[in-house]
């Protein structure tokens, strides 16, 4: 998606943030399974909220929680299919997909893909508040039980 001419562009220190970029930086840090790299881009009160609305605050809550999450889930990756960006909002939509690291070692085995959507909050350079929408039933299916966030 085309985005106009400063949307969501700050300036910070001399220079040009973008809200757009900062978040895309957050879901490569995501992709490479890099919890220091996400923790250096939540801003200190950074709140993730879970499709059900559970939220977690607080960098170092969300540096544990990542590292966990990642161990448990093997290949996590978000594909970004649209881009909507409202000053410093950003809205991503695409699929999350993995495999749960406990499946067994055939191929295919607890791995899942599903729609899903993300909202950010971006504060300077930093994401401040990183929602997940998404429907945990598929990821749950290919465990066979109760999913985690994606």
């Amino acid at each position: 998606m085309e985005r106009e001419q400063g949307v969501g562009d700050e300036v910070r220190e001399g220079r040009k943030v973008n809200a757009e970029d900062v978040v895309h930086r957050f879901v490569e840090a995501i992709n490479h399974a890099d919890p220091a790299r996400l923790a250096a881009l939540m801003t200190e009160d950074h709140v993730f909220v879970d499709s059900d609305g559970t939220e977690v605050s607080g960098r170092a809550a969300m540096l544990d929680a990542w590292t966990r999450y990642f161990s448990m889930m093997r290949d996590y990756r978000v594909v970004v299919q649209e881009t909507y960006v409202s000053s410093d909002r950003v809205v991503l939509v695409g699929r999350a997909s993995g495999a749960w690291a406990d499946a067994a070692d055939s191929v295919g085995a607890g791995r899942w893909s599903v729609p899903a959507a993300w909202r950010a909050v971006v504060e300077g350079d930093r994401v401040a508040v990183w929602q997940v929408f998404v429907n945990p039933e598929g990821i749950a299916a290919a465990r066979g039980s109760g999913a985690p966030p994606a």
